[in-house]
């Protein structure tokens, strides 16, 4: 189905253009490096001409993006899991409303799981500042990635560009039959704190003004919670944090493709994605009599009770809280050699002694690790 040239701004490739993206990575710069990682071990040519070869978004999903999805696991992941699937209808399509913690992984991974269980992919939402070079447009949109503009100083610029996402995603949904994965707030939760920006849940209502619980009913909601044992960019995070209190953080050039590249590559050691229960119509109707401010916020709400339910904790969670508040609360929940691993991993940021208060820079970090026991007790 070829997209309305409405949102030609924003959207995805349409299958006709999959050829002439596929044609522009196989012969890039930066080919040799991609093939050397998704496709270890095989002849160059060979890789660049099967690459050329694709003619539509499945092949280059269920072949190349389904690579690069088993790399990650076994090069980075001890264990990788994914329940929920019993949630969803085959014949519907569900936005997936997602707690984010990787730039790239959240959603990758669990396209991953779609195709190994015969389950339709989903469209994406990708940031206009991702959108870094011809290489990175050409996977993303060939990845059934769309465009998404990070708020400006401009209000009436952000209001339009809030309505022409959210006619979208209800186009998606309604009219190519296809479902969505977004992030539950602008940005990657840095502090380990996942909280739905109500925002967001405005913007989805911004397409469908008369009726509030069919803005969201006809949307099929599905909350989604992804956890890390060994948080993505743990460190990189702590030191935004941390430049945070002293000053407005502005991101160094190349910045995003680094955390691209380090949580692609770091250690993340289990990651779990459970897809929670699809919020009903009769949650949302219980809270119709409710303003139009107190209904997004509530149903904020709703989604952030479901990903912190089914957020796995790891034992890192429960060394960190007890390291933080310095007791042992939670001793049964790890061993003695776990302790002693996140401790020395800890030590890494003994190298930032020169430029950071050493102990204000580990109480951020420890805090990454250890705010998800907080929010799993609420």
């Amino acid at each position: 189905m070829k997209t309305d040239p409405r949102f030609d701004d924003i959207r995805p490739y349409d299958e006709e253009e999959i050829p002439a993206a596929m044609q522009r990575i196989a012969h890039s710069d930066v080919f040799p490096l991609l093939a050397s990682f998704v496709y270890p071990g095989q002849p160059l040519e060979e890789i660049r001409q099967r690459v050329a070869s694709f003619t539509t978004v499945k092949e280059f999903q269920h072949d190349t993006m389904r690579r690069v999805n088993e790399q990650v696991i076994a090069r980075s992941i001890t264990s990788f899991s994914c329940s929920g699937l019993d949630h969803l209808d085959r014949n519907k399509q569900y936005l997936f409303v997602s707690n984010h913690r990787d730039i790239m992984l959240d959603a990758c991974l669990l396209q991953y799981h779609f195709v190994v269980n015969g389950f339709e992919t989903t469209e994406i939402t990708f940031g206009a500042n991702l959108m870094m070079n011809p290489v990175v447009i050409d996977v993303g949109k060939s990845n059934k990635m769309f465009k998404v503009e990070r708020p400006g100083g401009d209000i009436k610029a952000f209001y339009r560009s809030s309505m022409h996402l959210s006619e979208y995603i209800r186009y998606v949904i309604k009219e190519k039959k296809q479902s969505v994965w977004i992030a539950q707030r602008n940005g990657r939760t840095k502090n380990g704190i996942d909280a739905t920006d109500q925002g967001v849940i405005k913007m989805f209502c911004m397409s469908e003004s008369k009726d509030k619980i069919k803005a969201l009913a006809d949307l099929n909601i599905v909350p989604v919670s992804i956890s890390y044992e060994w948080e993505s960019c743990d460190i990189l995070k702590a030191l935004e944090l941390y430049q945070s209190q002293y000053a407005r953080y502005i991101k160094k050039p190349g910045e995003d493709l680094n955390s691209i590249l380090t949580g692609i590559l770091q250690p993340k050691g289990k990651v779990h994605i459970e897809l929670c229960e699809p919020i009903s119509v009769a949650e949302l109707t219980a809270f119709e009599n409710m303003t139009n401010n107190e209904y997004h916020k509530a149903v904020a709400q709703l989604i952030d009770q479901r990903i912190n339910t089914a957020y796995r904790l790891y034992p890192n969670n429960y060394i960190a809280h007890d390291l933080l508040y310095g007791n042992t609360k939670y001793r049964s929940m790890y061993t003695d050699e776990q302790y002693q691993t996140f401790t020395t991993y800890l030590a890494k940021l003994d190298k930032y002694d020169e430029t950071c208060d050493l102990e204000r820079l580990r109480e951020i970090f420890i805090g990454i690790y250890s705010n998800p026991v907080d929010q799993k007790k609420r």
